[in-house]
């Protein structure tokens, strides 16, 4: 049975109250249009980038294909004064290059702060990309390694050898200059640049405060809770591991029906 394929929402004119009241509470995704995002959809040109950012070295990942890998990691980091790298990535074909005339390059942040398990605006400011999501409930269908996915073709994807990923239901959507798309956490996303473009992420903390690591000033840890419970689960695998294999086998699938039974959300179909 093949995935489902939905639309991300979009909805003009949303206030602040309304998306607080309404629409954040539904934990979904959700495109946001006609935000009034000030001149910087217009005036965040390839020139006036370049002048304002000046040459300032930033540290930039380059790869000779536009789906970059950060399981296998094909591509090389490289170092670029900012203006010189925004001239690059904004060509379609490189003079200068690391690679290939064709390379693609990614600046992921000017910080060093990538949270992780926090809601986000992903704020189009110039440019177009397109978005893929999927929700925390198909995780299992996912193929995960730590937080991201194995299948990385998810247009065209190896379903003999990640036959699961089938079943993960597909939330997309295209962005432009001035949209702003609401990502809660947890939501794994896959995003494709189809033009060279500036977008802006705004971060927040969902739960509260105390749900966090108090040393975790940018939400880049999982909740507290959940590093208790994954110490506990990987204490109590060890423990299993004394057993001979039939006996392991057979109470290991009796701790994932009780997790199952027990820790999932009443409604997780």
């Amino acid at each position: 049975m093949a995935g489902q394929h939905l639309l991300v929402p979009r909805l003009e004119g949303v206030s602040r109250e309304q998306f607080m009241q309404h629409y954040y509470p539904q934990r979904k995704p959700l495109v946001l249009e006609g935000i009034d995002l000030g001149p910087c959809t217009s005036k965040w040109t390839v020139d006036y980038l370049s002048q304002v950012g000046g040459n300032k070295e930033v540290k930039i990942h380059v790869a000779a294909v536009a789906q970059m890998d950060f399981i296998s990691k094909n591509f090389v980091y490289r170092t670029l004064p900012f203006d010189q790298l925004v001239q690059r990535a904004a060509e379609k074909k490189h003079k200068e290059f690391f690679i290939s005339e064709d390379e693609k390059y990614y600046l992921r942040s000017l910080g060093e702060d990538p949270r992780k398990v926090m809601d986000n605006f992903l704020i189009q400011v110039t440019g177009k990309k397109r978005v893929v999501l999927f929700s925390p409930r198909d995780a299992q269908y996912l193929y995960l390694k730590g937080t991201k996915s194995e299948v990385l073709n998810i247009d065209n994807p190896d379903l003999a050898k990640y036959p699961l990923f089938s079943k993960a239901r597909r939330y997309e959507c295209s962005l432009e200059a001035g949209d702003v798309l609401f990502i809660p956490a947890l939501w794994f996303h896959n995003v494709i640049s189809e033009e060279f473009g500036v977008g802006v992420n705004i971060f927040w903390k969902h739960l509260p405060s105390e749900c966090y690591d108090k040393t975790d000033t940018y939400g880049n840890k999982d909740p507290t809770a959940a590093s208790r419970a994954a110490q506990i689960l990987d204490r109590a695998l060890k423990t299993l591991a004394e057993l001979p294999e039939e006996y392991r086998d057979f109470y290991a699938r009796r701790m994932v029906v009780h997790i199952q039974d027990k820790a999932y959300s009443k409604n997780f179909e």
